[in-house]
């Protein structure tokens, strides 16, 4: 959505029609809402915009057909290494030389994905963060081998879409999620040994540093499941690091199916 509205020719890649249609329909409705804002006094403006957006973007369910032609591919697919290797090797017989691949993963090596091509030079991170069209951050990952050209190809897309990037090393986490996460762990540890209780926990952080939502809200928003799946891949990587210690308590409730908001029960209840 926000490359098609910055002027961007772009092929979406799924794997049926029946998900394209819905991510499309998606994109309309989260156009129209970006257009009430964006052009509040100048309706017809706002239809042109949209119209305009529509028909930079295509769809496809076939990426080897569609790679050819492209500058850049943005891979957001599922958080599983091998799945995504899988992906970019052949991607890599038949995108162009000059194209440069990109992850959107938020906790996976980049470099191991570098590695599954022979692009290793022009391959690099660029973390996007939920909701796409309102956050204005994009971390910019650079691996040892990513060249500084495609360095600064990556940084200069991002500012063509709107946003603001910052750069990284391929370390764990990134900037941003190599602090939240040991953030939201530690507040489950001082809610397990019965330091203070878990509402307390948020108002303090909200109240104390500003936070718009609180550790535990945060981690049912983002889903226990996926917190979960973060912080066991660091502890794999790094086993005595205290910050990526486990936790008995979210593993209890990732196992009872309490995944946060999307389940409807997690730290906290939802209707």
């Amino acid at each position: 959505q926000v490359a098609a509205a910055s002027g961007h020719t772009v092929v979406l890649v799924d794997q049926s029609d029946e998900i394209l249609k819905k991510s499309t329909k998606g994109i309309e409705e989260s156009l129209k809402r970006v257009t009430k804002k964006k052009f509040a006094d100048k309706p017809e403006a706002g239809v042109e915009f949209i119209k305009k957006t529509l028909k930079n973007l295509t769809t496809s369910t076939d990426a080897a057909s569609v790679v050819h032609s492209t500058d850049l591919v943005i891979e957001a697919i599922v958080e599983n290494l091998e799945v995504k290797n899988e992906l970019f090797k052949m991607l890599d017989k038949f995108a162009p030389e000059h194209t440069i691949f990109a992850s959107n993963t938020s906790s996976l090596q980049i470099t191991k994905m570098a590695n599954a091509t022979t692009r290793q030079d022009r391959f690099g991170g660029l973390h996007f963060f939920n909701p796409v069209p309102m956050m204005k951050l994009v971390e910019v990952i650079k691996t040892p081998m990513t060249s500084q050209k495609t360095f600064e190809s990556l940084v200069d897309f991002s500012k063509a879409v709107g946003k603001s990037p910052v750069s990284c090393k391929d370390t764990p986490g990134f900037i941003v999620n190599r602090l939240l996460v040991p953030y939201m762990m530690e507040a489950v540890r001082l809610f397990e040994r019965g330091d203070a209780s878990k509402e307390d926990i948020d108002v303090a952080m909200k109240l104390g540093a500003g936070y718009p939502m609180g550790p535990f809200e945060l981690l049912d928003y983002v889903g226990l499941d996926t917190s979960k799946y973060i912080i066991d891949g660091w502890h794999s990587l790094e086993p005595n690091n205290p910050l990526f210690a486990p936790s008995p308590l979210l593993n209890k409730l990732v196992e009872e199916k309490k995944l946060g908001k999307k389940t409807g029960e997690g730290f906290y209840k939802y209707k």
